[in-house]
């Protein structure tokens, strides 16, 4: 994940095109031919030794030859030319190149490396950026940009728009083309050996020339830059995603159903979920949804207003409106009332408002003032089917006029085609967004809804958890390991559970033995009635072969049970070692729900977490929902909420409500699990009962692996770095806790900020501040750990235990060249030396981070700032521009602070 030197790919002042040429219909011509008609204001340089001239303009024989370094090059030549190329590019100092030849891959160079791999080795010298191999290439319209060698070339616009598939990426500019919609980029990855969705996304998110960013995605190469980049943009414009290939399965054969269940697709929707991004379908909804987005003003809630001049496209419209589980809003008596006084008594008299057929402007407009008076409509969608007595562009001036004040978000739906086409016209140049279709109207509003949810997941606070837990982490890896050491990978069903149990999940009591009679025994001294289990390295779903009997009521029950299952056994499986039994007491609780949870490693997203309905129909009922770890409370009662089964487990008629709560923490213990111990690859508590008394586990089933990544490379989205957390004492005796902030800290953060004084808030923010929003709050609370930081000094123990004393935050560049930092600590506290102690913590961090360089801005009153600064070793200058003093201090080497 890094924009280094990408600006030379979107923003270059020459290019050169190397394998440039004049015959017709090759790569070669067509991209000159493109990039000439484009009207690039910079040097265009081919590069071609057989030809004089490439359409018109001289040609160079070779790199070396030209008479500017080019900040771009286009590369279409063939595969063994490539390399030569690229050395030259590289003496040149060209820092981006776009290569459209492909199979580089398949192409030995050498004895050990392809043409591809030699390729990126002399990029990554200089940090050369490649796009491609084997793309289509790049436009930027507003800068007339053309470097493709696509058909059709791209208008200016606010979208961009990003590709794995060339052949997509025509398609999208013939169907813009031919609805006038423009593009600020256009850009097609290829291979994505070096820019990929990640370094484009965190590009694309800070362009001001973009308003939206959309997707076509066929695989994600790097999970944790992917989601990073995402997460990090979608707080600032809406990103719309296409993904190909929806149903196809994860791994063929699975240990654990979580295994089974888990689908390619279902992970996929969690991750970018997470990652705050919408998911369509086709095309057409594609750019809908971003126009709809980039014009959205700020989204009040979900319910819908219509107002329509025909009841049967209003009907449609609502018809619409519930199949996508949308709100239609209630209008008030006034409402109704007030709209009396101004329709027709023929009028619908509800929701949608049917004006009639002959409604006029005037009659659109004095609707519209009443509806959107209401306070229980969020949205309004206003519709008209073009009738022999009305003219729909009347009618559209007098909606526009209607509307133009009001903070509310309207959607148009003008029926028909070429009747009611100036109308449409005049509504876009308005600003206001228009459908085709009832239906499409409709999708259009979803859309908000969704991306507004999304907006929230990413901005709410999550509830804190209950209660303060210390997994025994050693223990469990312990009892892994012994495991892994005796050449298993599935754990035993009671090392499982006592893996769990370190997590403090509740799992049934669970025995195991090795022979009948001991079955008896243990099961004598457990209590009747039992269950009993085979116990074997080689059968993992048990109740599949009559490896599980429940419900034993004594002794000779268990003996004839256990003899029988052994016999049985033996025939269907000969080879399968058998270790004996586990036995169980049984658990019975009345109006108790059978649930899975578990988790699965996705070959793209790493681990994934899984939870649904449970019991030997969990494949067939197929009720499930998916979330990446880690997991808060809230994440937790947002997986719960997306299954079918969660309308069963609040309660019905007289069977009473689950303990949800309890639930939850399960799934955050569970998440835990997966964070801490990286050797689990796959997990499985089927079934899981809950009741209103809680959970508790019946059966667990472990997979494990010898090979464990790292934590970067296995997780999606950065864990809480708990291992940063550390004690101190200052030198009058104060001990604090310093530590990650984390996102159940905003309430605390608020009770901070009210401890200091008006001068330390302007020291901070450069100016007045009464409170921070809850928007701005949650930015510096949920913070992603791969590309910013934040310690917190909390006070320890005692009756202020987890108030904020101080803290200190960094924004990190995504080329990790420089970290900006901010450091507050509460005013009825200062002169301890907190403050120096936070600085150098996250100095401390930054420069274990490979950060290049520590920065700041300091007003130049805020003299304690500046003393700091300079006994850290900082140095200072003054920008006049800004009248403050930007501190600095290199990181490459351990600084030397001064007394």
């Amino acid at each position: 994940m890094s924009t280094v030197n990408l600006e030379h790919l979107f923003k270059p002042s020459s290019v050169a095109v190397i394998g440039a040429s004049n015959r017709p219909h090759s790569v070669g011509q067509v991209i000159m031919r493109n990039l000439l008609a484009g009207g690039f204001d910079g040097p265009i340089m081919p590069v071609n030794p057989r030809s004089q001239s490439i359409g018109g303009v001289l040609a160079y024989p070779d790199v070396e030859n030209l008479p500017v370094v080019p900040e771009l090059a286009v590369i279409c030549v063939p595969p063994q030319a490539v390399i030569p190329v690229m050395e030259c590019l590289d003496r040149k100092g060209c820092k981006a190149a776009i290569v459209l030849t492909a199979g580089l891959g398949s192409v030995p160079y050498d004895e050990t490396r392809s043409v591809k791999q030699a390729m990126l080795e002399i990029a990554a010298r200089n940090k050369m950026r490649l796009l491609g191999p084997n793309c289509l290439g790049l436009m930027v319209p507003p800068i007339g940009l053309n470097a493709s060698f696509s058909h059709q070339s791209a208008s200016k616009g606010k979208i961009a728009f990003v590709s794995q598939s060339g052949a997509l990426c025509t398609a999208v500019l013939d169907w813009a083309a031919a609805r006038g919609v423009g593009f600020s980029h256009f850009v097609s990855l290829g291979e994505c050996d070096d820019v990929d969705f990640g370094d484009v996304i965190d590009y694309l998110g800070s362009d001001p020339d973009t308003r939206a960013i959309m997707l076509y995605i066929e695989s994600i190469h790097e999970r944790r830059s992917f989601i990073s980049a995402a997460r990090a943009a979608s707080r600032n414009k809406p990103i719309l995603c296409i993904k190909s290939g929806r149903f196809a399965e994860g791994a063929a054969a699975a240990a654990s159903h979580t295994g089974a269940l888990a689908g390619a697709d279902d992970v996929f929707d969690a991750a970018i979920k997470r990652a705050g991004v919408l998911r369509v379908y086709t095309i057409a909804e594609m750019f809908s949804a971003a126009e709809t987005l980039s014009r959205m003003r700020p989204f009040r809630g979900d319910k819908l207003g219509i107002i329509t001049n025909g009841g049967g496209i209003g009907v449609l419209a609502v018809d619409a409106l519930i199949e996508r589980h949308g709100h239609l809003a209630h209008l008030e008596q006034s409402t109704i009332e007030n709209l009396n006084s101004v329709l027709p008594d023929t009028w619908s008299h509800a929701n949608p408002v049917d004006i009639i057929g002959d409604a006029p402007g005037e009659r659109y407009a004095k609707s519209i003032d009443k509806v959107l008076a209401d306070p229980n409509i969020d949205s309004l969608l206003v519709m008209h089917a073009p009738t022999a007595i009305t003219n729909p562009v009347e009618v559209a001036r007098g909606v526009i006029d209607a509307v133009k004040n009001s903070k509310k978000n309207i959607l148009t739906n003008w029926v028909g085609e070429a009747t009611v086409a100036p109308a449409r016209v005049l509504f876009n140049e308005a600003g206001l967004p228009t459908y085709n279709t009832p239906e499409q109207a409709v999708a259009a509003f979803q859309h908000m809804v969704n991306y507004r949810k999304l907006q929230d997941l990413l901005m709410e606070t999550p509830p804190s958890v209950p209660q303060d837990f210390t997994p025994e982490i050693d223990k469990a890896r312990g009892i892994i390991h012994l495991a892994i050491h005796s050449g298993r990978t599935m754990l035993t069903e009671p090392e499982a559970k006592a893996v769990l149990d370190c997590y403090g999940i509740n799992t049934v009591k669970t025995l195991s033995v090795e022979t009948t009679e001991q079955a008896v025994a243990t099961a004598e001294k457990i209590g009747f009635p039992v269950a009993l289990k085979i116990l074997s390295d080689d059968i993992s779903h048990k109740s599949d072969v009559g490896g599980v009997v429940l419900n034993l009521e004594s002794g000779e029950e268990v003996h004839r049970a256990a003899t029988k299952m052994l016999k049985n056994i033996g025939k269907q499986f000969p080879d399968a070692r058998l270790r004996g039994f586990t036995v169980q007491e049984m658990v019975k609780r009345q109006n108790a729900r059978e649930l899975i949870v578990g988790m699965t490693t996705d070959p793209i997203f790493g681990p994934v977490i899984l939870f649904g309905h449970g019991g030997v129909e969990v494949e067939v009922v197929r009720d499930r929902a998916m979330a990446l770890p880690p997991l808060n409370m809230k994440l937790a009662r947002e997986l719960v909420e997306g299954t079918r089964i969660y309308n069963l487990l609040k309660g019905y008629r007289d069977v009473p409500p689950v303990n949800l709560e309890e639930l939850y923490m399960t799934l955050v213990r569970l998440s835990q699990l997966v964070v801490h111990l990286g050797e689990v690859v796959e997990l499985d508590m089927n079934p899981l009962l809950i009741d209103q008394k809680g959970v508790i586990a019946l059966d667990a089933r472990i997979k494990v692996t010898p090979k464990v990544e790292s934590d970067d490379k296995r997780l999606a989205i950065h864990p809480y770095p708990r291992h940063l957390k550390q004690e101190i004492v200052l030198e009058d005796g104060t001990k604090y806790m310093l530590r990650p902030i984390k996102p159940e800290d905003e309430p605390a953060h608020y009770a901070f900020m009210s401890k200091l004084t008006p001068e330390d808030i302007h020291f901070r923010f450069f100016g007045s501040v009464r409170e921070l929003p809850h928007s701005e709050m949650a930015r510096q609370t949920q913070l992603d750990y791969d590309r910013a930081m934040a310690f917190v000094a909390t006070v320890p123990n005692g009756t202020s235990q987890g108030d904020i004393h101080g803290i200190v935050q960094v924004a990190i560049d995504p080329n990790n060249e420089h970290a900006e930092y901010a450091v507050m600590v509460r005013s009825d506290i200062k002169g301890r030396g907190l403050g120096r102690i936070l600085m150098e913590k996250m100095i401390e961090f930054c420069r274990a981070k490979g950060v290049a360089t520590f920065i700041g801005q300091v007003l130049p009153n805020n003299r304690r700032m500046l003393t700091l600064c300079e006994k850290l070793g900082f140095s200072r200058k003054y920008l006049e521009d800004e009248e403050v003093f930007e501190v600095t201090l290199p990181l490459g080497q351990p600084s030397k602070p001064r007394a």
